[in-house]
């Protein structure tokens, strides 16, 4: 385990195998100082993050309805998804 810096709180760093062996431990740490980095072979693998400080980001990616209808430029492309092109009927003429 190591600590790293940054801008906010130290962010603390723990090997895999020692998350796994002190999982309870793991979890104590990050609902006392926040989000905890889980790596594998050295290289930075996943996040423990406090639950409240996910659903803030998760809230925070996604806009609102107010947000999109203010926006100064469209954002229809947000709205709705992509319709495939693949199986459009022909266009019957009104009789």
């Amino acid at each position: 385990m190591t600590s790293q810096h940054t801008s906010r709180v130290p962010v603390r760093t723990w090997a895999v195998h020692d998350a796994k062996a002190r999982f309870s431990e793991l979890l104590e740490t990050c609902l006392a100082e926040g989000v905890q980095i889980v790596t594998k072979r050295g290289t930075e693998a996943a996040v423990l993050v406090p639950i409240e400080e996910w659903r803030q980001m998760k809230l925070a990616t996604r806009p609102d309805l107010k947000t999109l209808l203010l926006a100064d430029t469209p954002v229809t492309d947000q709205l709705a998804p992509d319709r495939g092109h693949l199986h459009r009927r022909a266009a019957q003429p009104f009789a």
